[in-house]
């Protein structure tokens, strides 16, 4: 009898083993399916309409449904712009979670109103398919202070100073790749005396405001631009100055020498950090820099205290090594966000 009880015990326990040692239902390691299984479309590449006003608020949803997990690409490429805007996703299925377009772009530019096409692109399995025509009728709206598109020619209480060179283009230029809309600022030309070729400011009271309206809150309030370096310029160079009005008295200050006596703010951006093509800079109020002398940052000549709400001037100063020959940028949407940067 003992050793029959024993015989049971054993088994008791090698029972209980082989329950604990069993896997979890869950799959552990990629799923086979999705790595050896050719690809199958359950669902086709579909999108909910075919035509958009995004201005209007609208969207476009894509869908699709496959046999597997794929890594998957939307690309939607503007036919007259040039614009694109990329959605991508790893799952089984395209659908409201995942393919939704509002318009904004990937790579600039910006898109116009204009027909796009569609393509589903899954590289792994070779799949491609394109939906088309997709109509934009309306363009997606920004919020924020926009202060130069360039759209309506140029402000008459905007300032420009254009040395005396060679080949000088601080002109307004109509072109359907424009950064945003259809018009951009073309600055360009040679100067062999100064590393200064133009500038062009852009006062708060061009706007009909004493200062920009911007929150006070220098960790809130972003400055957008975009630029274009021509392909072939390496030499430009772009400093975008932000004066503050300290003591709110509607004037930029200046001791007797002429020296500041209230805050300068800026950022620099040279031709050798830039790619060729339209491309967004976005910098927050509060990594404004100050300055150089002598290669380091100056103080501040004012209260050093970074206030958005007193901005009361932006200038930017197009340069280039006098000794480098012939410069070019193009410039347009320039505009502040709160919150977060510009999403075009």
């Amino acid at each position: 009898m003992k050793t029959v009880m024993k015989n049971i015990f054993r088994l008791l326990i090698i029972f209980v083993l082989f329950i604990s040692c069993e896997r979890d239902s869950d799959t552990l390691g990629p799923n086979l399916n999705d790595l050896f299984a050719p690809l199958e479309i359950i669902e086709p590449f579909q999108v909910s309409g075919q035509r958009a006003d995004f201005g209007a608020g609208q969207t476009l949803e894509f869908s699709a449904m496959f046999n597997k997990q794929v890594d998957w690409e939307i690309h939607i490429v503007g036919q007259n712009s040039g614009a694109t805007k990329i959605l991508s996703g790893k799952s089984n299925f395209i659908d409201a979670s995942n393919g939704v377009w509002d318009g904004s772009t990937t790579n600039l530019p910006m898109f116009k109103q204009e027909a796009c096409v569609a393509t589903l692109m899954i590289q792994a399995d070779s799949f491609s398919a394109d939906i088309q025509p997709l109509i934009v009728t309306g363009l997606k709206e920004n919020e924020g202070f926009v202060v130069a598109d360039f759209e309506n020619g140029k402000n008459p209480g905007w300032e420009e100073f254009v040395q005396s060179g060679a080949n000088m283009t601080f002109n307004i230029v109509e072109d359907i790749t424009a950064g945003e809309k259809n018009h951009y600022y073309d600055m360009g030309g040679r100067v062999d005396f100064d590393f200064l070729i133009g500038l062009i400011e852009f006062p708060a009271s061009a706007y009909d405001v004493t200062h920009f309206p911007l929150d006070q809150d220098p960790g809130r309030v972003f400055h957008n631009v975009m630029f274009n370096k021509p392909e072939g310029i390496t030499n430009n160079i772009i400093i975008v100055e932000f004066y503050e009005d300290d003591n709110i008295n509607g004037t930029i200050d200046r001791d007797a020498n002429g020296g500041l006596i209230e805050d300068l703010y800026l950022y620099e951006i040279r031709g050798t950090d830039m790619e060729d093509g339209w491309q967004l800079i976005s910098t927050l109020y509060e990594d404004l820099g100050t300055p150089l002398v002598n290669g380091i940052p100056a103080p501040p000549s004012g209260n050093g205290v970074f206030e958005p709400q007193k901005l009361i001037s932006i200038r930017l100063l197009f340069l280039a090594d006098p000794t480098s020959g012939y410069s070019q940028t193009l410039m347009d949407y320039m505009m502040f966000t709160e919150f977060e940067a510009l999403n075009p």
